[in-house]
């Protein structure tokens, strides 16, 4: 992924050379971590680019910064207007977007509510998170040995910077052992969720999903696939996955706003089903992709047109 450094930043409500959308080195956030950020997706569709579920997406950002005592000073229409604005400016039909939101430049110390906060739009060109390849031919994934924030430690619900170091852990750590990408277990041992996706998992003609108890941020791409699964009338199950059941599963897929709908064909060197894309998981990508790419009717209304 390479950024277009000639593009234009919203920065606390003006547009600013990409260059000089800067924050001081003494920032809260650089020191402890806050802040709060959503990953959205722009498609090019038939009908113009569409922004999918961009209201959704800004809510959660709000809500995230809720649960951190983060007041954002602006509302759901007016972050909304600026990733649409931000695309426009930029003109870009196809693109990935980041809202965030920060404490600011004020003073240093644990307590963060004297320090102002800042809101940031961006948007940039990016293909597919794990590889074009990855959407039919699936990737192989590990276990790893970092467990997901067990509650009372940090709000899993909240999408916060300071939330993916936990994240990068077990990234890095798969990556360093020859996997694509990592599966996560919760503070029971409960499978979780990937580094920055969600997880389902086939078997026996039933899909399963761990519930949003298990340590997991509950993602919009997670709940658009069970609608739509459901629309399939497949039968969807959130309930706790046991790390064996993975191995024994059918198909084994991953979701997300950068993952979109992505195949799983190994987990910790074991092959899932026969190792290919299976149909379950070919019929929702199907189903997900005609709908982020305008080609069937929205009638969830999940796409913002700029």
């Amino acid at each position: 992924m390479a950024f277009d450094e000639n593009g234009k930043i919203w920065f606390n409500g003006n547009f600013v050379d990409w260059k000089d959308a800067n924050l001081h080195v003494l920032s809260h956030v650089v020191h402890y971590g806050t802040s709060v950020f959503e990953g959205i997706r722009c498609y090019d569709t038939k009908n113009g680019p569409a922004v999918f579920r961009l209201q959704d997406h800004i809510k959660r950002l709000i809500n995230s910064g809720k649960i951190y005592r983060m007041e954002i000073p602006y509302s759901v229409e007016d972050l909304s207007q600026a990733v649409l604005d931000t695309i426009k400016i930029n003109q870009l039909k196809e693109c990935y977007i980041r809202p965030v939101a920060f404490r600011g430049y004020g003073e240093l110390g644990v307590y963060p509510l004297n320090c102002p906060v800042e809101t940031v739009v961006a948007a940039w060109a990016w293909g597919k998170y794990l590889g074009e390849e990855a959407i039919e031919n699936g990737v192989n994934i590990g276990t790893s040995s970092w467990r997901r924030m067990a509650p009372g430690t940090m709000p899993n619900m909240a999408k916060a910077g300071s939330n993916y170091m936990n994240s990068q852990l077990a990234k890095m750590e798969s990556i360093a052992n020859g996997y694509d990408e990592a599966i996560m277990l919760d503070y029971q041992g409960m499978v979780s969720e990937g580094s920055g996706e969600n997880i389902f998992v086939v078997l026996d003609g039933a899909i399963y999903t761990p519930p949003i108890s298990s340590s997991l941020l509950s993602g919009l791409t997670r709940d658009s696939v069970i609608k739509i699964a459901q629309k399939l009338s497949l039968e969807v199950r959130e309930e706790n996955i046991p790390r064996e059941m993975l191995y024994i599963a059918d198909e084994v897929f991953l979701t997300g706003t950068a993952a979109e709908v992505t195949p799983v064909r190994s987990i910790d060197k074991i092959i899932i089903g026969n190792g290919t894309r299976g149909a379950v998981t070919k019929k929702i990508q199907e189903n997900f992709f005609s709908l982020v790419n305008g080609e069937e009717e929205d009638e969830h209304g999940w796409l913002s047109y700029v």
